[in-house]
């Protein structure tokens, strides 16, 4: 700490001393400097204004300084190329020069010096000034570049698999790694080789990163975290650099663990990028895969890593030896949301009305950060409107704000937008309500949102689902299109509101043709050529895979199955069309509604 307190003090000192010195040297350059030049010197002996004078040769002895004192007293020097000439030229005046001892040449201490000077004290400075600014974290080296910047955690304990809420196969499937660090030979006296490495796949958000953490913890080992991001420069070789000394680092601290957060932004496929094989990021790969290749057996070093995209990686980096274990992180389920929602409200209070086994069956879906994000968001509206416990009705909010953005209360739309949307809105709602596999709907709004909505319609989904049917996709095509549909059958005209709704809904139809089989004319093949890979080298030689005819019969398959989709949504909506101007008028009313008061509206058609 006194370290740290005392380095921006002697950085100032530095400066003072710098300027100090730049100044003597700007001094000494101007007195050395002289406009007086050889041709004034003749006219003032002419003149007779010359009353004194000192010749000072160099270690040449042919040039020098004349240094004449004139009758006003001033005193000018000027440089000559030949001190015997001027010596002539002064008695011929009738002034008699003092010759004095020959000196170190004039040009090297007078000018050449200086600026040697001010070079090594500019260079000294930069060095003092850059050493202090990495002094705390990687010593006053400078220009330290190839040194890694490296998070280190040392085995304290402090997060455990306690503090890891609705991971628990993961948590199983990770205990063996714990064994292992803490009692090595009990793997190696069977023969057993621990995995060199583990990677940890899920979405973002699902708790990789905390997961490692606890792994640490449980095994009481330093915890060495880097990002992937943090290898690669804009320095050739700067990356492989860092590679080596961060498995030096952890040589220092064995057993331990390096965590390479995304992982994929230094280990994607190689022969992907315009520059073939010889770019920073794929030197820094073959780098890391030499490193982990070096470990000897059960030498109580474990690399783990993190990525959301596991499609990207180089298959070298995947194989047996390597990251030998892939552990995949799953979104939580509806117990294990519970369990999350209860470490995250440790720490806050909450009003007796909240339910948080009910908040974890309405968050479908959700990751543990996304949990986190709601509950935080309750906190702070409840703050914000001072009251002293989170309540139902903010967790709600918050629910909405997380979901569908910020409401924009505030912004003037016209009567005429807020019906279409009131009317759009509705088309929606009946859907969700009416078809068996996408409702019950939560919350109506026709208050603009912060992502640019003009109103929502927000589900409810009452379950966790591992994958779709064919029924449920064509259900969710139907739903998007109502809004469009509700437009039509009022207004007897359509709005550029429905316009992501169409994408939506032309997407979920596509892959259902190309990537999922589903229809009956193109059959159970797959022609999806978008394998969502962002490789520019790939994508300029990329070719398709199916022919022109085929192209434009899946565009008569996707046309079709929105045709009908259409349909169907139309006639339901027909249906329901009492429903859809009450709730419409409702919604002019209050703006917003609930699932209680739109269901109520069915009974009453």
């Amino acid at each position: 700490m006194e370290k740290s307190a005392r380095s921006p003090f002697r950085s100032y000192l530095w400066l003072i001393f710098f300027i100090l010195v730049l100044v003597w040297i700007l001094q000494t350059l101007k007195g050395n400097s002289t406009s007086y030049s050889y041709g004034q010197l003749q006219n003032d002996l002419i003149e007779g204004k010359v009353v004194g004078c000192e010749i000072t040769p160099d270690t040449t002895g042919k040039c020098g300084y004349v240094a004449v004192e004139l009758k006003n007293g001033a005193v000018q020097r000027v440089y000559v190329t030949d001190v015997n000439e001027a010596d002539n030229l002064l008695r011929a005046a009738g002034v008699d020069p003092v010759i004095k001892d020959k000196a170190v040449s004039t040009w090297i201490t007078n000018i050449l010096l200086p600026i040697i000077l001010l070079a090594f004290v500019i260079v000294f400075l930069m060095s003092a000034l850059l050493g202090s600014a990495q002094g705390q974290s990687q010593g006053s080296r400078m220009l330290n570049f190839g040194k890694i910047r490296i998070n280190i955690i040392n085995g304290d304990g402090k997060i455990t698999f306690a503090d890891v809420a609705g991971l628990k196969e993961e948590k199983e499937e990770l205990s063996e790694i714990v064994d292992f660090l803490k009692d090595p030979g009990k793997y190696s006296s069977l023969g057993a080789r621990i995995p060199k490495g583990v990677l940890l796949e899920g979405a973002p958000g699902t708790g990789k990163t905390l997961l490692a953490k606890a792994v640490a913890g449980e095994a009481k080992v330093p915890f060495l975290s880097i990002s992937g991001s943090d290898f690669v420069e804009m320095f050739v070789g700067v990356g492989a650099s860092r590679v080596r000394d961060l498995f030096e680092e952890a040589k220092k601290r064995m057993p331990c663990i390096i965590f390479i957060d995304e992982i994929d932004a230094v280990a994607r496929r190689r022969g992907t990028g315009l520059g073939g094989g010889h770019d920073e990021r794929e030197q820094t790969l073959n780098q890391l895969l030499v490193e982990m290749d070096g470990f000897k057996e059960n030498s109580g070093i474990i690399v783990m890593a993190a990525t959301n995209r596991v499609d990207i990686l180089d298959p070298a980096i995947l194989r047996p030896g390597r990251f030998d274990r892939k552990v995949t992180v799953q979104r939580p389920d509806v117990a294990g949301r519970e369990e999350i929602l209860k470490v995250h409200a440790r720490n806050k209070k909450l009003a007796e009305d909240v339910n948080l086994e009910n908040i974890a069956r309405t968050t479908a879906g959700f990751t543990g950060a996304d949990l986190e994000n709601l509950m935080n968001e309750a906190a702070i509206g409840a703050a914000r409107t001072g009251s002293p416990f989170i309540t139902a009705s903010q967790i709600k909010d918050a629910f909405v704000k997380v979901g569908m953005g910020t409401e924009k209360k505030s912004r003037i739309i016209s009567e005429k937008e807020k019906k279409i949307t009131a009317y759009h809105e509705t088309g929606h709602a009946i859907l969700f309500h009416v078809l068996p596999d996408v409702g019950p709907v939560y919350s109506i709004s026709i208050i603009p949102t912060g992502v640019g909505a003009a109103g929502y319609t927000m589900p409810l989904p009452d379950r966790d689902e591992m994958f779709l049917s064919k029924s449920k996709m064509l259900q969710d095509i139907m739903v998007t299109l109502g809004g469009r549909i509700a437009e039509e059958i009022i207004f007897g005209d359509i709005t550029t509101g429905a316009s992501s709704d169409i994408k939506k809904a032309t997407k979920e139809a596509r892959s259902m043709v190309t990537k999922f089989g589903m229809s009956d004319n193109i059959g159970v093949v797959c022609y999806d050529d978008d394998d969502d890979e962002v490789f520019i080298g790939r994508d300029l030689a990329h070719a398709k895979s199916h022919s022109e005819e085929v192209a434009g019969e899946i565009d008569r398959e996707v046309k079709a199955i929105i045709d009908d989709c259409y349909k169907k949504a139309k006639d339901i909506i027909l249906e329901h069309q009492g429903v859809l101007h009450k709730c419409a008028e409702l919604l002019m009313e209050k703006e917003k509604i609930g699932r209680e008061e739109f269901e109520a509206l069915f009974g009453v058609n």
